[in-house]
């Protein structure tokens, strides 16, 4: 289902896009030769700005003005003056692709309208499309296994064969890389042979998702992580309101990506860490043979993680708290505990490490991976959850 956009804002210019310059110069310098790559992938971890910059290099493509800007960088390197492509941010192309800023919401938009369709099999055979602009078009992970389906591909493949309409390019944004199987290989059919006229980005936190057939037919580009005290200093700026020991922390948990740092509920994390620490202290309790492990208190918390959408996100914040968590554990035990993101636990950290060891931390990885695969296949959440607290307690004992 395609549906049209409500106004929201994106950075003014370039400038404004936070970190990176140079792989962002890079790209402004190959629109402004014509020499953008059909197929493109932005990696970074989540909140490092993908999507932003995906929607800011189409505005630099589509925009009716085409405005240069001199390549300072290049300059101050002795090079002849390349221009940087831009955008103006009012012409008709422009406003339309920045009315997509704000995914999340629209996305939802499209889930409402599908649900509202008469029948169960019209339903079953739409899926969700974000489309700002009639040459742009947006790909998210469809609901509610959140994963990029064959038919959202099939659309992909049958515009990219038109002519644009209104501008002079058609683009492509795939906004994740959880691809189902058979959308992946029908999106490399349009990889080997692109369209004159086609750009096709696609953002991933892990390239590696990708086949490795699609990842050699693309340029990629990584957005690097911010120092934790660059981040810092942008919470102080923008973010007055939050009390210096948590934006520390907060620097800290954000993993270099200034947008999840700006955005970072931190009141929401502690929740789901608290659920985290259960399999932790489970696991160690089993491991030292001090305690018996609370399984009681384990069952109820993962009970609580029902299906539906908002038990898909708890769900998420769990694992991602957790992850965190383990990989604070391999920090300490590599001697490197000034890298530790959870400070504030860090009395409860050093008792755990001193529990569990490497071979466990690799172990529970291993399982959470697996946690993580399931919740794409739909698997019931909660089940998931009590078999990854037996593992975890099987593998430390």
């Amino acid at each position: 289902m395609t549906i049209p956009i409500s106004k929201t804002a994106l950075p003014a210019t370039f400038n404004d896009f936070l970190g990176n310059s140079t792989a962002i110069e890079h790209l402004r310098t190959a629109i402004a030769a014509g020499r953008l790559p059909h197929s493109l992938i932005l990696a970074g971890p989540s909140g490092a700005g993908k999507y932003t910059l995906a929607l800011m290099l189409s505005m630099a493509v589509e925009c009716e003005r085409q405005p240069r800007e001199l390549r300072s960088y290049s300059e101050a390197l002795g090079s002849n003056g390349q221009s940087l492509a831009s955008f103006c941010g009012v012409c008709h192309n422009c406003t339309r692709i920045a009315s997509a800023a704000n995914l999340e919401d629209e996305v939802e938009k499209a889930v409402a309208a599908r649900e509202e369709l008469k029948t169960e099999a019209d339903r079953k055979d739409t899926r969700v499309l974000v489309q700002p602009h009639p040459d742009v078009l947006i790909v998210p992970p469809d609901p509610p296994q959140l994963l990029i389906k064959l038919g959202q591909i099939r659309t992909v493949i049958q515009r990219s064969h038109y002519l644009p309409n209104e501008a002079p390019r058609k683009i492509f944004i795939l906004t994740a890389a959880n691809m189902m199987k058979e959308a992946a290989n029908s999106l490399l059919k349009v990889l080997e042979e692109p369209p004159a006229t086609v750009h096709i980005i696609i953002l991933a936190e892990n390239p590696g998702e990708l086949l490795p057939t699609i990842r050699s037919r693309c340029a990629t580009v990584r957005l690097g992580a911010l120092p934790v005290e660059e981040i810092e200093m942008l919470l102080t700026d923008r973010r007055p309101d939050i009390p210096p020991k948590q934006r520390t922390l907060i620097a800290r948990l954000a993993q270099g990506a200034a947008g999840k740092a700006l955005s970072f509920d931190l009141e929401a994390y502690t929740a789901s860490r608290a659920d985290a620490l259960l399999f932790l202290r489970n696991a160690a309790a089993a491991n030292s043979g001090s305690a018996e492990p609370d399984h009681t208190a384990l069952f109820k918390m993962t009970e609580t993680y029902r299906a539906g959408a908002e038990g898909q996100q708890k769900t998420s914040a769990l694992l991602r708290s957790l992850s965190l968590l383990l990989e604070d554990l391999l920090l300490l035990g590599a001697g490197t505990p000034e890298l530790v993101r959870n400070t504030d636990l860090r009395p409860e950290l050093d008792r755990l490490s001193s529990t569990l060891s490497f071979a466990w931390i690799e172990s529970a990885s291993r399982a959470l991976d697996q946690v993580q695969s399931g919740m794409r296949r739909n698997l019931l959440r909660s089940l998931s959850l009590d078999a990854l607290a037996g593992q975890l307690t099987t593998s430390a004992q």
